[in-house]
């Protein structure tokens, strides 16, 4: 049981490689991630912050990954266009965005008043 669950850490590690290898967009989330995560260390974001930080970081990336493994199922069952696999990768790619926007408005919500006192006040 214990070589199972080894295992299956180790092809959902393999998951998140391919994840970044493979994906530009999920590259994109990651730049961004370690710039909020910069942005948190230098203004000294509290601990609650850094909790909706981490939250929405995380909702982004496994939007991404969700979003990836829909277009891989995809082309896999549907190699020629289809109507509705294009609705399935439309749809997937949407949540991607709405997470995305959400942790976008999240991060606004926590940095720009530190960016306005630390450099207007």
């Amino acid at each position: 049981m214990i070589k199972q669950r080894l295992q299956s850490f180790k092809y959902a590690l393999k998951g998140i490689r391919l994840l970044f290898q493979s994906e530009t967009n999920a590259k994109i989330h990651l730049a961004f991630t370690f710039l909020v995560i910069a942005g948190g260390i230098f203004f000294s974001v509290s601990a609650t912050e850094w909790c909706l930080l981490v939250f929405a970081i995380i909702m982004v990336m496994c939007a991404e990954g969700m979003n990836t493994a829909i277009e891989y199922l995809t082309d896999l069952v549907s190699p020629n266009f289809h109507e509705l696999a294009g609705k399935a990768k439309d749809v997937a790619a949407g949540a991607v965005l709405i997470t995305a926007i959400g942790a976008t408005i999240v991060g606004c919500i926590i940095f720009l008043p530190k960016i306005w006192a630390y450099f207007w006040i």
